[in-house]
């Protein structure tokens, strides 16, 4: 088996933060494969990096270890953790809600704090604020370079006791499905919901046929329309809205070759509601 190790953070690559996480874990085996999930997390944004993992880490082989740095609480006595998911890979991360998605949607199978006395880079003296070169790359890159097992991460932990953040319900209305807005496939500005395929799938709604979409910020309604359902952004024409199943089996919104978020001021979260419904 390979020994890979993927780094996620809030970072960007503006200065040398990455880098030094690079170098840390380089330091304790050059042999190891170095990756990046993202580094472009917005800042702060701990529900971002959960569902970012969700999106990547049950693609990798098992015992890939990912590093997640999103940590506006370094420093602190929030937890350090690594977590193995039921597919066998392993997080390095601040037990900070990071694990949401994974944990909810993959399932952790069990998740270990990690003894900084241990695990400590020897040479971080009195430095407070840098945990993902110090403690989390150092950490992760022992565990993916197998000079540590899993049980010599620190001491067991209650999964169940994991740091969730909230996350919305999927509600079946009257020949419809009402659910959250997640997050943006980031570049194109396509909406990803928390509704399943299998929840919009019970309307009954054959491809090519119109589905009511509304959205709403609160209480107020931000969008309202008729949207074709499709198989792909080519069922519809450029410039055209279209309802689709993403690649994590979720309802989303797109215009073919165009920037819904941008197009009509969407935003993402749990005051951001949409309701889909079969057009009689």
């Amino acid at each position: 088996m390979e020994k890979s190790l993927v780094f996620q953070s809030d970072f960007g690559l503006v200065d040398g933060a990455v880098a030094a996480m690079y170098g840390v874990a380089l330091g304790v085996d050059e042999s190891l494969r170095l990756f990046d999930l993202t580094h472009e997390i917005v800042p702060y944004d701990i529900w971002e990096a959960s569902y970012r993992l969700f999106q990547t880490v049950q693609y990798w082989p098992e015992g890939t270890v990912f590093v997640s740095v999103v940590d506006p609480g370094v420093g602190t006595d929030r937890k350090s953790v690594v977590a193995k998911t039921r597919l066998g890979h392993y997080v390095v991360t601040p037990d900070n809600g990071t694990l949401t998605h994974l944990k909810l949607y993959v399932g952790i199978e069990s998740v270990r704090r990690i003894d900084e006395s241990r695990h400590m880079r020897g040479d971080s003296g009195g430095s407070y604020t840098f945990h993902g070169r110090d403690l989390y790359a150092n950490t992760g890159a022992k565990l993916a370079a197998r000079q540590i097992s899993f049980g010599e991460v620190g001491e067991l932990l209650d999964p169940a006791a994991v740091v969730e953040l909230p996350v919305g319900t999927v509600e079946h209305t009257a020949g419809g499905v009402k659910g959250f807005i997640d997050t943006l496939d980031v570049r194109f500005g396509s909406l990803w919901t928390n509704i399943t395929r299998e929840d919009f799938s019970s309307l009954g709604v054959p491809f090519g046929s119109q589905v009511e979409v509304a959205i709403r910020n609160g209480h107020t309604l931000v969008y309202n329309n008729r949207v074709t359902y499709g198989k792909s952004f080519a069922d519809v024409y450029v410039g055209e809205q279209i309802l689709y199943v993403n690649s994590l089996f979720r309802m989303a919104l797109a215009i073919n070759q165009g920037n819904f978020a941008r197009a009509y001021s969407v935003g993402t979260g749990l005051s951001w509601s949409i309701q889909l419904k079969r057009v009689p």
